[in-house]
């Protein structure tokens, strides 16, 4: 038993100083931009590198942990945004929102992430990629079930939202590049043109969407995860 607890106390310490160690390169990222230093990292956190070196095996593993973090602030944004019982467009501006708001506070982390999926090819599935099919996933789960409760073929669902992902996803990655408007702007736009093609799909089927009040209570039971965990 006390051999457990002892077990127990250092596997604790050390997913503790393992997440210390991945805030302190996220410090590193937002500070000094995507290239990473090892050296930079083991300094903002008060350690030498060879300690840092026993927690990661290298920077990969660094990254790779840094991306599950990225994904953990996104989940934790957009999560609340999508199952928000607010007006629909509300809904809509604040997801898109979510997704701006986490891309715009840690943009050298993204950067880092959809640099190493890039260039390592032979990844089963990129963390750019999963985070986009966790999204639209849980956007699938939405749509899915207000199409039903309309009456209409939910089959549109997965499609629709896979779409909705990528334009957010497209354009985030244009307005981080360019930074030619503002957040505030670029999230309204992005609101606009979704909002502009739900409401057409569902003026041709005949029913008439008030932007301004919430949507019939459904309540789909909702997770983003990771796409190997699905």
């Amino acid at each position: 038993m006390l051999g457990d607890a002892r077990k127990h106390r250092w596997t604790d310490h050390r997913d503790q100083r393992h997440r210390e160690f991945v805030d302190a390169a996220l410090r590193v990222l937002d500070a000094e931009g995507p290239e990473l230093l090892m050296e930079s990292v083991a300094a903002e956190a008060g350690v030498s590198k060879p300690v840092l070196y026993r927690y990661f095996s290298d920077k990969a593993a660094l990254i790779a942990a840094l991306a599950d973090r990225g994904s953990e602030l996104l989940r934790a944004r957009l999560l609340p945004a999508i199952q928000h019982d607010g007006p629909v467009l509300d809904r809509i501006s604040g997801a898109v929102g979510a997704y701006f708001a986490v891309i715009d506070e840690h943009p050298s982390l993204y950067w880092l992430i959809a640099r190493r999926d890039a260039i390592e090819p032979g990844q089963t599935q990129p963390a750019v990629n999963q985070d986009k099919e966790s999204i639209a996933n849980a956007l699938t789960a939405v749509i899915g079930d207000y199409l039903r409760l309309a009456g209409l073929d939910s089959g549109g669902a997965e499609p629709w939202a896979h779409g909705v992902t990528g334009l957010v996803q497209s354009t985030g990655e244009w307005w981080l590049r360019r930074r030619s408007m503002s957040r505030t702007h670029v999230v309204g736009y992005v609101t606009q043109l979704i909002w502009a093609a739900l409401d057409g799909i569902m003026r041709d089927a005949g029913i008439h969407v008030d932007p301004t009040k919430p949507l019939p209570a459904v309540k789909p039971k909702l997770t983003i995860r990771r796409a190997e965990e699905s």
